[in-house]
């Protein structure tokens, strides 16, 4: 190796491990906060307890603190009431030695993630990575999930997708833990364990696209450019892992050019993903399609080290049997999914708006009035 080349890579490598270490470091103060704000929502509580304290304690606690230690932040009256919700709802909870927690790390020292046994995609967290969720989304979570069980959910698919406050609010109000592994597929048959668990895992059903402006009747060409042209939001929406390739991606056969809607690679899964755009409901025949692009994709982009391409087909709706029907005699691991351009409204928030009769009856009677 050449002198340049050597001193590129130790560049390389020293950069490496400025950002491990400041990712340690990072880790470290975070498990240290969580576990004094617990720490002090327990004092607080027992002296509530065994004493009889009212919350008048906490205004007074948060006004000496700001008057004998006025550098130190994070201490208001309501955070320190949040401390005190924090321990309630973690009573249990038990924080084992930094040494400890700093062990239990996955591959290229992510936080670790298991699956809760027994469940359907539920996520666990141990101790340490409770602790490595930093204090905002803590609150988001105690405020937004009651479910304790959700509230795992999204803890850990928090730490394993680097999701912010903001990202973490959003697929909170999409109820992602509902979409994930949802989608019509046969990755049990056409994909070895663990590849076809991590594979449903990754794809949901259905997919919002809400940040898109069409109506109705609208080309599958302006779906696919209104998604390239918000590709963040689309990406965001697809999920951690996903990296764009292209559009109407071209493939030459036979003399033959044929053009991908959509195509990704998924860096966790180490394979393509194709995916293809319908406007209206699932027909049978578009998995028959779907298979010969990810045959294609296999043979020509394909490396030795990928797994297996995978296809993705999005559509307005599905009949589930149809589609399983359908996906039964291909070779190829394909999932059939829906999107949706507009969320819909939640139950408690659509019984409370008025009909289109309530509409018009109001307006009759007003324009009554007005005549008089």
């Amino acid at each position: 190796m050449s002198e340049p080349a050597l001193y590129v890579h130790l560049l390389g490598e020293i950069k490496r491990r400025i950002r491990n270490a400041q990712l340690r470091a990072f880790s470290a103060a975070n498990i240290e906060l969580i576990r004094l704000y617990w720490d002090i929502g327990r004092l607080i509580e027992g002296k509530q307890q065994q004493e009889g304290w009212g919350a008048g304690v906490i205004p007074r606690l948060a006004r000496d603190i700001r008057n004998e230690l006025p550098e130190i932040k994070g201490f208001s009256e309501r955070n320190i009431k949040l401390m005190v919700q924090f321990y309630r709802e973690y009573p249990q909870l038990e924080f084992v030695p930094q040494a400890a927690a700093s062990t239990l790390e996955g591959e290229n020292g992510q936080p670790a993630v298991a699956q809760l046994p027994g469940t359907d995609g539920a996520i666990e967290m141990g101790q340490p990575l409770f602790a490595r969720i930093p204090w905002a989304h803590h609150v988001l979570l105690m405020q937004r999930v009651k479910d304790r069980g959700l509230r795992q959910w999204y803890g850990a698919a928090t730490l394993r997708n680097g999701w912010s406050r903001n990202v973490l609010q959003m697929q909170i109000e999409s109820a992602a833990h509902a979409r994930f592994g949802q989608t019509t597929n046969n990755f049990a048959l056409r994909l070895p364990p663990p590849q076809s668990d991590l594979a449903r895992q990754a794809l949901k059903d259905p997919y919002l696209f809400d940040f898109l402006t069409l109506e109705e009747p609208f080309h599958e060409r302006e779906l696919e450019t209104g998604l390239v042209r918000h590709l963040e939001k689309f990406l965001l929406e697809l999920g951690a892992g996903f990296a764009f390739v292209g559009r109407q991606y071209r493939i030459e056969v036979a003399g033959e050019d044929f053009y991908i809607d959509l195509l990704f690679y998924h860096l966790k899964l180490r394979s393509y993903v194709v995916v293809e755009l319908k406007r209206g409901e699932f027909k049978a025949e578009y998995a028959g399609k779907l298979n010969f692009y990810c045959n294609l994709v296999d043979d020509q982009l394909r490396h030795a080290t990928d797994a297996p391409t995978i296809g993705l087909i999005l559509c307005q709706s599905k009949n589930k049997v149809l589609a399983e029907y359908a996906l039964r005699g291909i070779d190829k691991p394909i999932g059939v999914a829906e999107y949706e351009l507009t969320r819909a409204l939640p139950d408690s928030l659509r019984s409370s708006l008025p009909s289109i009769e309530e509409i018009e009856a109001e307006l009759e009677q007003r324009n009554g009035t007005q005549d008089e």
